[in-house]
């Protein structure tokens, strides 16, 4: 156990490089809310070119400078190409090795699954080889009615574009939720990720309280980033994150478990002298398809996109092109927002994704900030206000304030 606590240290300090490998662009599910709008049979990574990025980056150990790296693995659904991400690892633990490079003992493997291929031998036998470097999340939208609502099994008449009647559609849930207890036990302190669509706000409340009595502590939400919002789906989403609020602190939830939603750093307004950071990694990262190209982020190869055209950097023969990478260097809040959001009383915690501002600005540029999800925040923010006065106030009452300060359950904002 000491070892495993050195290495999780020595991971943990610094900031680390993510480079992702999009294995495959196949996926069991069709969930409407997902932004992987080009997802397909035909694309998966092949080991050659898997084995042409590893060689790339690793040889180019002077432009990966940061302390630690997450080698991180997303499709579609990562676990369908269980074969070849285990031969990617495998190739990556013996050449760091061989290089003695400075990210050896210093990484992590990193998934976001939908569980469905979670209890399979062939990813069972992944896990126990890679423990002791392994975060991987199991992706689970609440109840039954809401993760039924949006995760849906694909059909064959859907690689056709003919989508399913609802009364046809075939939810996930079931194939999901028996999976939580095994990914529970062997990674305790996992946290899921929830998404709000605009059809699935009313199950807020009723969804985070069932994942909690599911075993769950961190439930991490976001509202998609895409214009997708209808007129009053703020009340809707401020009334059911306030019945929320009163649902974690008269249960006393607070005390265990965490929601992403209630954020004490939220709702404030933002000096752009001194809170200038772009809010998303986009042009820090990496990801490499199975073309073998380069992008900024994921959200810039041609499957994640509606309207623009994939932002390629480099590809697995040639290296990066750092002219392609330049303008994300210089994205900060400033340079991509609108005066308005600059002046936002409430600016802080307002997230963006910098792959949804190129693909919904009216140019191909990466500087025009999209602001679909503007009032879905402020919504946030006056629940969130909400929330932290009434659990104050009780805190305060039963003498509990400084016992909750030293001992309050952390969680990850999840901005993706």
């Amino acid at each position: 156990m000491a070892e495993i606590k050195e290495q999780n240290e020595g991971w943990q300090s610094g900031i680390a490089k993510s480079i992702t490998f999009i294995v495959t662009k196949d996926c069991q599910l069709a969930c409407k809310y997902c932004y992987l709008v080009g997802k397909n049979t035909k694309e998966r990574m092949s080991w050659e070119v898997a084995k042409q990025a590893i060689d790339y980056i690793l040889e180019h150990e002077d432009e990966f400078n940061e302390e630690s790296v997450i080698w991180d693995f997303i499709g579609g659904e990562p676990f369908l190409e269980i074969d070849l991400i285990d031969k990617i690892c495998d190739y990556l633990k013996t050449e760091m090795y061989r290089l003695n490079h400075h990210w050896f003992n210093s990484y992590r493997f990193s998934f976001s699954t939908n569980g469905i291929n979670y209890h399979t031998e062939k990813v069972q036998n992944f896990i126990k080889k890679n423990y002791e470097h392994l975060s991987i999340g199991i992706t689970i939208d609440g109840t039954r009615r809401k993760h039924d609502l949006n995760r849906i099994w694909k059909t064959p008449e859907m690689e056709h574009g003919i989508m399913p009647k609802p009364e046809e559609e075939h939810g996930s849930y079931d194939d999901v939720v028996k999976n939580i207890p095994l990914w529970l036990e062997q990674f305790p302190g996992a946290g899921t990720k929830v998404t709000i669509s605009s059809a699935d706000i009313p199950y807020i409340t009723e969804s985070v309280l069932h994942l909690y009595s599911l075993g769950i502590h961190e439930v991490n939400i976001n509202c998609v980033f895409e214009d997708v919002w209808k007129e009053g789906d703020d009340r809707l989403l401020e009334e059911q994150l306030m019945q929320l609020a009163d649902a974690i602190i008269d249960g006393e939830y607070y005390k265990d478990y965490a929601c992403s939603f209630f954020s004490e750093s939220i709702g404030k307004p933002m000096d752009p002298e001194l809170e200038n950071n772009n809010w998303c990694g986009a042009g820090r990262m990496l990801a490499v398809d199975a073309a073998g190209l380069f992008y900024p982020c994921t959200r810039f190869a041609q499957y994640s996109l509606r309207e623009k055209k994939a932002w390629v950097i480099g590809n697995v023969r040639e290296g990066i092109n750092k002219n392609r990478l330049r303008p994300f260097l210089t994205l900060d809040r400033c340079t991509q927002s609108p005066q308005e959001c600059i002046d936002c009383e409430v600016a802080s915690g307002c997230a963006w994704c910098q792959g949804e501002n190129y693909d919904a600005a009216c140019t191909d540029t990466i500087y025009q900030r999209s602001t679909a999800i503007c009032k879905m925040h402020k919504a946030r923010v006056r629940a969130n206000n909400y929330y932290w006065n009434k659990l104050f106030r009780k805190l305060e009452l039963e003498g509990e304030r400084e016992e909750f300060e030293e001992n309050r359950p952390k969680y990850n904002e999840t901005i993706c």
